[in-house]
């Protein structure tokens, strides 16, 4: 599995999971808050199947 999503790219990801996750139990407590684990588990992980197909790669260069 390749990575292809950058540092700020995971961390928004991460961020807007937990906001949306967040919804269900703080705010109008709707099921449609755990939408929010497709962004935390893709921020998490690094990889975006959806970035694959499209051949998107916000990664960057290569160092090393």
């Amino acid at each position: 599995m390749i990575r292809n999503e950058g540092r700020l790219d995971r961390a928004l990801r991460i961020i807007l999971g937990l906001a949306l996750i967040a919804i269900v139990f703080v705010g109008p407590q709707t099921p449609v808050g755990w939408i929010g684990v497709v962004p935390l588990v893709t921020g998490l992980v690094g990889m975006c199947p959806l970035y694959s197909l499209l051949g998107i790669n916000t990664c960057g260069l290569k160092r090393g």
